[in-house]
This record gives C-alpha cells, structure tokens and sequence, in this order.
C-alpha cells in the first residue's frame, strides 16, 4: 500500500471512529435549545474542562504555534502567555458570568448582553458581531486541515477536497449532538493531540539533535538574537508583544463558543478548577514550540504560510506514512472539533439573537433547534467558502478573530464593576472598536508604532462606552447586583 493511502486511510478511520463514538452520547436525550446549546448546564469540572481545552487548543496550537516559532523566534512567545494571563481573569471572572446565565437561562454570549443591559438591540448588535468574527476562527481550523490533509497525501491530490469531505461530516455531526457530542469528542481529541505534541516536542528534538536543550542551543549557535524580542519600535518588538499578549488574554473568553461554554457549566466551582487545571495545558505549547525551532534547524528556507507546515514537512520527509497518518489524524482533530463548537456558536447566535430576539421567527423550544441545527449546516458551508476564496497565516486569522471579540470585554467587564454603564455606551464602544479594527486592517495603518491594532481600538471602545454611558439615561430596572466576587 502506498503512503499516501496509509497516511489517509489512518485519518479517516479516526475521524469516522471519533464522530460515531461521540454520537452516542446524545442517546435518549431530548435535544430542545437548553440541551443542544448548553448542554442543560450539566458539565462537571473534567467534561468541562476536557470541552473547554478542545474549544482553545486547535489547529492553530498544532501547527500556527510550531510556524512562528520558525518563522519568528520569540515574538511567538505571546502564544504561551496570554492563555496564562486569560485563566486568572476567567478565575473571577466566568463564575459571575455563570450565575448571571443560570439565572436568566441565557443561550448565547450575545444574551448576557441583552439581559445584563436591558436591550435586545444590543443583543444583536453582539451576535452580528461575533458572528462576523467567528468566520476567521472557523478558516483557521479550515487552513490547518488544508496543510495537514495535503503533507499526509503526500501532495498527490487535491487537499481542498478531503478539507470539505471532513468539514461536512462535522457539520453533520453537530447538526445531530449539539454541544454534547462535542465535549465527548474532545477526549479523544485532547489525548492525540497530547500524544502528537509530545512526539514533535520531544521525539523529534531527541532524534535529530540528541535533546530539546541542544535545539535551543544549536538555533542560538547559527541565529544568536533569534530568541530576544525586536525593538520596541519595530512589528514585533515588545511594545507589540505586550499589547497582543493584553488584548488575547482579555478576549480569551469573550468568544461565543467560550462563553457557552461556560454556561454549560454545572455550578461555578467547575468554573474556578478549570481556571486553575486548564494551564496545564500550556505545556503543550511549549513542546511545539521545540517542533517549531527543530523544523528551523533540518529544514530551513520556508517562507510565509510554508512556515505553518514546518515540523509535519520534517515528519513527512524523515519518518514513516504511519507516523505521519497518526501525527496528521491528532491535528485533524484539533482543527475539527474546534470548528465544531464554533459554527455551533454561530448558529446559536443567529437563531436565538437575530432570528428569535429581532425577527421574531422561530421562537419555540422545537422551532429554536430545527432552526439551529439547520444554521449549522448553513455557516459550515458559508465557513467553506470563505475559506476557498480568503487564505492568510494560521496565526494571521486568529489574530484577525481576536481584533473583533475582544471588543467585548468592556461591556462583561462594565456590567459588574459600574451600574452606571448603559446599553448605548456599550453598543457605541463596540461599534467604534470595530470600526477602527476594520479601518487598520483594511488600511494597514497603526495608530501608535508597534502597538497591536486591535488593542488599540479596545482602549478607545472603553473609553466611548464610559463616555456615552455618562451622557445617557442610568438603566433602569435591570438587574446588576451580581459581582466578580459574589
């Protein structure tokens, strides 16, 4: 048998075994909105903690961590602190988002908006928002697919073909469990993907190098400044380091998917102990960075995207098809089942928010999930398209995603912390955000050297929302009494 049919074959049997297994955990449940978006708010601290690392570490920890470790030495450093840093904020800060959805029986991220703030424009205002920006987060797992499909194939065939061939299934996977089936396949998500860090972390450091300290020195050998931050001045000094790091730390739970997450939760300690067990996970990305730096050393010159394919390129040319089968089905996984709660969250956003909340239509429990699982399938196939005709760095997309969610935070923030915030103050704060996102993105400008784009447009979306919120009406009768430290 051929490599590429071993390498391929191997992927499908995983996909296809994890699909079916995880399907069963829906057996006998009845899907009305509570179950299929929140799953009944019923996970205990290790489902959740097991939904909550599948939903965070994707294809972009697999192969965007590894391809700017090689491209860019230590700027990509910021990967491995804002997840920190994001983990201590959602310590106080989920538990009081979770008592809020608990008591309101809130659906979506867009909802906490809506009731905290008494405003169901606001609501949609959110869900167009975070619908938009979930598309670049969705492309990211679809381009990690795109490199893994097509090192495994060998470059024999079509990848883009295999990427739809995959993402359907998915799609039709969370058409039928909702976000249950998706915290049962990140078991088996989580596990490969720790099994393929730890062989390109450390098995392939110790095969070529001898060990992972002898990777750092080699690099430090042949490029001495390739682990010290730039400049501050320049595009990846430390002023752009330590604004990144700000600015995906405090957008870090402001996803929808994430924040469903969160209302899936069985009561607020399993908020608490995923906090303090979910850096653990943090290793991992460490161990890809050594799979970055080793790609460096046997096999340098990539350039640009290429850089994203680095490590699995050096697995693809020095070991065998099934090693690169098993390697390329964990980072399949890790692209998919991301993906899966995402255009799950993007669905829920448009039935309850837009469709439900603005329109009107299908506002019943039953109407809700046929709904839903119906706009499941129709942002998969609109997640395809975009990506068939949008191509940018695995890291180029999160970031473009992070720009836009992190938009968010100070209405969560505001909420608890200053009962004068009014819904105009916050929807103006984000509609400016976005804007100036969107202007310096399509512009390429910067509004201070060095400082990342988004961060900067999060400073001034604060600042309108304290301002608008000072010259508008106090919000009356809405209930704000619950804090970050109740």
């Amino acid at each position: 048998m051929s490599g590429p049919l071993i390498a391929l074959g191997i992927i499908a049997v995983v996909l296809l075994a994890v699909v079916f297994v995880s399907s069963l955990s829906v057996r006998g449940i009845l899907m009305d909105p509570q179950q299929y978006m929140v799953a009944g708010r019923s996970f205990g601290p290790f489902l959740l903690w097991l939904l909550m690392a599948g939903e965070i570490y994707t294809t972009f920890t697999f192969l965007g961590g590894a391809g700017w470790a090689y491209s860019h030495g230590a700027p990509a450093f910021y990967i491995l602190c804002y997840g920190t840093v994001a983990y201590i904020i959602s310590f106080f800060l989920a538990p009081a988002i979770w008592r809020v959805a608990k008591k309101h029986n809130l659906l979506t991220g867009a909802d906490f908006f809506a009731t905290r703030y008494g405003s169901k424009a606001l609501g949609v205002i959110v869900a167009i928002v975070g619908f938009v920006f979930l598309v670049p987060y969705v492309t990211l797992q679809l381009s990690g697919l795109e490199i893994l499909l097509h090192i495994a194939g060998y470059g024999s065939f079509n990848a883009a073909v295999a990427v739809s061939v995959a993402f359907i299934i998915i799609a039709f996977f969370v058409f039928t469990t909702g976000i249950r089936g998706t915290a049962w396949a990140s078991v088996a998500k989580d596990a490969l993907v720790l099994l393929g860090v730890i062989f390109a972390g450390i098995v392939l450091p110790i095969h070529f190098f001898g060990s992972p300290a002898n990777v750092i020195t080699k690099v430090l050998q042949q490029q001495p400044d390739y682990l010290t931050l730039p400049h501050a001045s320049t595009g990846l000094g430390t002023t752009w380091f330590v604004s990144t790091v700000l600015l995906t730390s405090l957008g870090f739970f402001m996803w929808p998917q994430s924040m469903q997450a969160i209302y899936s939760a069985k009561n607020e300690d399993s908020l608490r102990r995923n906090a303090v067990f979910l850096p653990v996970y943090q290793l991992m990305l460490l161990l890809v960075y050594f799979a970055g730096f080793t790609a460096l050393l046997v096999m340098p010159g990539l350039k640009g995207p290429a850089a994203d394919q680095s490590f699995m390129l050096v697995v693809q040319k020095y070991f065998s098809p099934f090693t690169l089968g098993a390697l390329a089905s964990a980072g399949c996984l890790a692209g998919l089942i991301p993906a899966s709660a995402q255009i799950l969250a993007a669905a829920s956003l448009i039935t309850k928010n837009v469709m439900g909340d603005w329109l009107g239509i299908a506002t019943a429990d039953r109407e809700r999930t046929l709904t839903t699982r119906i706009l499941v399938l129709v942002v998969a196939a609109l997640s395809l398209f975009f990506w068939l005709v949008a191509k940018s760095s695995l890291v180029g997309l999160l970031l473009m995603g992070y720009n836009g969610v992190t938009q968010f935070f100070p209405g969560v923030v505001l909420a608890f912390a200053w009962k004068r915030t009014s819904a105009w103050g916050v929807g103006a704060g984000i509609v400016v955000g976005v804007a100036m996102v969107a202007y310096l993105s399509l512009t390429g400008r910067s509004v201070f050297e060095g400082v990342n784009s988004g961060f900067a447009a999060l400073i001034l979306n604060a600042i309108v929302c304290v301002v608008v919120s000072l010259l508008t009406p106090a919000p009356e009768s809405v209930e704000r009494g619950a804090s970050v430290a109740a």
